[in-house]
């Protein structure tokens, strides 16, 4: 069997109101103007510690201890105000699991928002143990060692040249280059793609099934890849 993992935001889901939100809460309790959520999103998909680096520099003459955690207690407040999944998410993922895919999350979100999320839309059962959020290894995306870890809780799963990564962002594109297998870049989330190269592109979720097809890496009958 082989793997398709799955970037979380502007991927899975569309969560720009709610991370532009927590930043420009936490600007505003250290006295500083909002920042525009095109300025907040281009800061995103590198973990909430850069994220906080690069929209917070100022600091406020807070540590940055002090910081990340005002941050994330609005980030605890804020993360499923406004989320949604992008149309046609549950089915697809439903679709490539009947068909005998093995799902898993790869993400630089926090652990806690990430699982949060996944109950939010009953997908947590889709995935099982196979997510690997924002700390849960040593290094994360480009690397390829969050995708190692997240095959590895499928069960020992090894990751093969017909596995996928699905991702908007230069981040998830490098991370499936570094570990030698195929990915999908979803030209309509809020990443940035950089000088990344990609295997496909997909302009709405559902495209991607087309793209994979079986459980063996083939195309599906009836589906043409476009």
């Amino acid at each position: 069997m082989n793997a398709v993992f799955f970037d979380m935001d502007g991927t899975l889901i569309d969560s720009k109101a709610d991370l532009a939100a927590t930043v420009n809460h936490t600007r505003r309790d250290l006295g500083l103007p909002d920042l525009p959520m095109e300025t907040v999103l281009g800061n995103v998909g590198q973990g909430a510690k850069v994220r906080l680096q690069k929209s917070i520099p100022e600091c406020g003459g807070k540590s940055p201890e002090e910081l990340m955690e005002l941050f994330m207690s609005h980030y605890a407040e804020h993360m499923i105000e406004s989320v949604r999944l992008y149309p046609g998410v549950r089915r697809t993922l439903e679709e490539l699991r009947d068909r005998g895919w093995l799902l898993g999350v790869n993400t630089a979100k926090p652990a806690f928002a990430t699982h949060a999320i996944l109950e939010k839309f009953g997908l947590a059962r889709l995935f099982g143990d196979a997510v690997v959020a924002g700390g849960d290894c040593a290094e994360m995306k480009p690397s390829a060692l969050p995708l190692r870890e997240c095959a590895a809780r499928m069960g020992g799963h090894r990751l093969s040249p017909c596995d996928w990564m699905v991702g908007d962002s230069w981040t998830d594109l490098k991370c499936a280059e570094n570990a030698g297998i195929k990915s999908a870049y979803c030209s309509y989330g809020f990443g940035r793609l950089a000088d990344s190269r990609f295997t496909v592109r997909i302009d709405r979720f559902e495209e991607l099934a087309g793209h994979l097809g079986g459980a063996g890496g083939g195309p599906d009958p009836g589906h043409s890849p476009a």
